[in-house]
C-alpha cells in the first residue's frame, strides 16, 4: 500500500524552514502532499493561486521525491481523507508550536482515528523563522535572505513595493 502523507499550511510565504520540513517529511512517505490552505484569519500576504505556484516552483528543484501541492479550504482531516493520505506531518519550532499542535492532533484524532500525525523538530538553525516574522521584518525593509530562497524574497519584496 502507499504511503500518503500530508504537509498542511498557509505558506505565506513559504520558507526555508518549510522547505526543510518538506524535504525530510518526503523521505518519509511514498508520496507527500503540499496542503495549501486557505487562511483569511491569517491575513496572507500572496492569494491561494499565488501560494501554490509559489510552493510548486520551490519544491521543484527536490530530488527524486513525489510531491504534489494541492490548494484547500476544508477540515484537515477531510482534506487528508480526500488525498488517501495516512499520515499528517507536522513541524515544531518549540514548545509553543507542540502545546498547539498536541491540542490539534486530539481533535483531528476524534474526528479521523485513522489518520497518524507526525511531529519533525525544525532544524536549529531554522527554528526561529515564521512566515510572520519574515513578512514583518520585509515590510520595515529588513533583510529577509536568511529564512526565503531568492525567489521567494524577490517575490515579498515586489508585493510590499506594490503595496505602497
Amino acid at each position: 500500500m502507499k504511503r500518503i502523507g500530508v504537509y498542511p499550511g498557509t505558506f505565506d510565504p513559504i520558507t526555508l524552514g518549510h522547505m526543510d520540513i518538506i524535504e525530510r517529511g518526503a523521505k518519509l512517505v511514498d508520496e507527500l502532499i503540499i496542503g495549501v490552505t486557505t487562511n483569511i484569519a491569517k491575513n496572507p500576504m500572496f492569494g491561494d493561486d499565488e501560494r501554490i505556484a509559489m510552493v510548486e516552483r520551490e519544491v521543484a528543484g527536490i530530488g527524486n521525491a513525489k510531491i504534489r501541492v494541492v490548494g484547500f479550504n476544508s477540515l484537515l482531516m477531510d482534506f487528508a481523507d480526500a488525498m488517501g493520505a495516512q499520515v499528517v506531518i507536522r513541524g515544531i519550532r518549540g514548545v509553543t508550536d507542540f502545546e498547539y499542535e498536541y491540542q490539534l492532533t486530539g481533535m483531528n484524532r476524534q474526528l479521523n482515528h485513522e489518520v497518524e500525525t507526525v511531529f519533525l523538530m525544525a532544524d536549529v538553525s531554522l527554528q526561529p523563522i515564521a512566515s510572520r516574522l519574515v513578512k514583518e521584518i520585509a515590510i520595515y525593509g529588513g533583510e529577509i535572505s536568511k529564512f526565503v530562497t531568492p525567489a521567494v524574497r524577490d517575490d515579498v519584496v515586489a508585493r510590499i513595493a506594490a503595496r505602497g
